[in-house]
């Protein structure tokens, strides 16, 4: 069993930097903490798995398909395979990145 009592506390920010912590990588399950100061971003790219954004702390926009999203804590956003998108912080903010591999 994995525990993680404070996903927000697995995480520090830094000045003026993107930083990111795989904090489970087993069988199928990957999930990704990322910590942005307010600013930074994820440019336009594609990820080979279908992915959920969770916002943990602060918000973030998301563009994708044309769209572009904000998300708060406690919000989150379904994005499928390949599908390219940005991630642009709108202040110091936390977020998690879940992706399942299909069996």
């Amino acid at each position: 069993m994995n525990v993680v009592e404070s996903l927000a506390g697995e995480i520090d920010m830094q000045p003026g930097s993107t930083v990111s912590k795989v904090v489970v990588k087993e069988g199928p399950l990957r999930l990704v903490l990322f910590a942005f100061d307010a600013g930074e971003e994820l440019t336009e790219h594609t990820a080979s798995l279908p992915v959920v954004i969770q916002v943990i702390e602060g918000s973030v926009a998301v563009e994708a398909g044309g769209d572009r999203v904000h998300l708060s804590p406690g919000g989150w956003l379904f994005l499928e395979a390949h599908e390219p998108h940005t991630v642009v912080a709108e202040e110091p903010s936390k977020m998690l990145l879940t992706m399942v591999r299909s069996a």
